[in-house]
């Protein structure tokens, strides 16, 4: 019997135009996408009102189109702009039209505003459906490095952008003395004496400002290392009053000088150099953090550091959870994050009052592998005597049997959200440049995850019920 194939016609032309929301299964993402951007208040777009000009797309459109394609791992807006003619989900969102990549890229950068807010939109819609729950959260906070928008051979550092001026003034004064002489050996064909000394000029005046702004960051950085080494000095002498033992060397003045391996890119002057990996490399980068709830896996507080590190990160990160995700219960955070000082701003006000927020931080690096004894049941061991310091206090949450099974959720919580964005995702780099534009596409990163992440627990079919 001969084997019966199905017919293929390319030829053909359709009798009744197709309905693209027949070619996206019902479940697929770009429905529920189209669903949350329909439902999200866009009066904080910026639009051009004046009625001049082309015609303008509307605000939903350009939104859902960066949400779905940051969502599925597009991020470059010429990029984003073919997807409109290849890909048939996109097809459908943008309605066949196509939008143009330098449309996309104004639209991005202009409504930081409208990002923000739709990230706390959504926030709220997952609330409404049940998927983030009511009440006090319990969150697990950290950072990653992102790459930015610059290579790290861009770079300078403050000594060599020193020693490069000293050589550019010496080579400016020997192309002077060479074009006194008349009897001068000639340039290379193409290359001019007054041309040399411009361009060397421009090189001079760029890495002057590289270690002006090097400097000024030294400034700002021993303005706040200079409260903190005063604070440790009065504590020593409070200790020293009362009697107490105070063991090892005075803590160390900072100095108002820059450090001479400081770096200055060209490129992305906001940027940092940062440990990359396991620490055994540096990149140009910027240090994204997030606030996950630990339940739902939901971002509920982004922003970007210019930090290498995440010392001075634990306030300004929990801070940036909205008032409209819940009240903050528990915050959960590595050792990178843990001062004493900043988890008593976090669980105290100014007034010595309990905020309703307690912090669970590792104080020390610890192992992974556990010995017979870990595994045997021990009782809780006593509570620390009243002033105690706060990495005994720290400690001792971290020893008893609660405080353990709330801390096993920050490695299951936070780091698979960092793995999803940069490995599911592929966000590994920033496109933008500048703290305040790599922000603005963190913010939108965070959104297309926390849609993505609905659609998977089945947001969308409780979106349909709720319409």
């Amino acid at each position: 019997m001969a084997t019966r194939f199905v017919p293929i016609d390319r030829d053909t032309p359709l009798l009744l135009p197709p309905n693209l929301r027949d070619w996206v299964p019902a479940d697929h993402l770009v429905h529920f996408i189209l669903d949350a951007v329909d439902a999200l208040d866009l009066r904080q777009v910026r639009v051009n009102t004046r009625g001049t000009g082309s015609e303008q797309y509307p605000p939903h459109l350009l939104l859902g189109l960066l949400i779905y394609s940051y969502a599925t791992g597009t991020f470059g807006s010429r990029r984003i702009e073919q997807s409109t003619y290849d890909s048939v989900p996109v097809r459908l969102l943008t309605a066949d039209t196509h939008p143009d990549h330098d449309t996309l890229c104004t639209f991005r950068r202009e409504n930081q505003a409208l990002l923000t807010e739709s990230f706390v939109k959504v926030l709220q819609l997952a609330r409404q459906l049940k998927v983030l729950k009511f009440g006090q959260l319990t969150v697990a906070a950290d950072g990653t490095k992102v790459l930015a928008n610059a290579s790290k051979h861009s770079a300078v550092s403050y000594q060599r952008a020193g020693e490069m001026i000293e050589q550019l003034e010496l080579e400016v004064k020997q192309l002077l003395a060479k074009a006194e002489q008349a009897d001068a050996t000639p340039l290379q064909d193409g290359l001019t004496i007054p041309g040399e000394i411009i361009r060397r000029q421009e090189r001079k005046a760029a890495l002057a400002q590289a270690r002006a702004e090097i400097e000024a960051r030294a400034q700002a950085r021993y303005a706040a290392q200079l409260a903190e080494h005063e604070a440790k000095l009065a504590e020593r002498a409070a200790k020293k009053e009362r009697g107490e033992k105070v063991g090892g060397q005075p803590p160390q003045a900072p100095t108002p000088e820059p450090d001479a391996k400081e770096q200055y890119n060209f490129t992305d002057a906001e940027s940092r150099i940062m440990k990359a990996g396991s620490g055994n490399h540096f990149e140009q980068s910027y240090n994204a953090q997030a606030a996950v709830e630990v339940e739902s896996r939901l971002i509920v507080g982004e922003r970007v550091s210019q930090s290498p590190n995440d010392k001075a990160e634990l306030v300004p990160t929990l801070a940036s959870v909205p008032a409209e995700a819940g009240d903050l219960a528990v915050a959960l955070v590595d050792s990178g994050f843990f001062s004493a000082a900043a988890v008593q701003q976090i669980e105290q006000t100014a007034a010595g009052k309990a905020t309703g927020t307690t912090v669970y931080a590792a104080v020390e690096k610890t192992g992974h592998h556990r010995s017979v004894a870990d595994l045997e049941k021990q009782p809780d061991p006593e509570a620390p005597a009243p002033g105690a310091s706060m990495i005994e206090v720290m400690r001792h949450r971290l020893k008893t049997s609660g405080g353990k099974q709330l801390y096993k959720l920050r490695q299951q919580t936070v780091e698979p959200v960092f793995g999803i964005i940069k490995s599911v995702l592929g966000f590994r780099q920033f496109r933008l440049r500048g703290r305040q534009r790599v922000s603005l596409e963190w913010t939108l990163v965070c959104l297309a995850y926390n849609l993505k992440r609905l659609h998977r627990l089945g947001a969308g079919l409780k979106l349909a019920g709720a319409a």
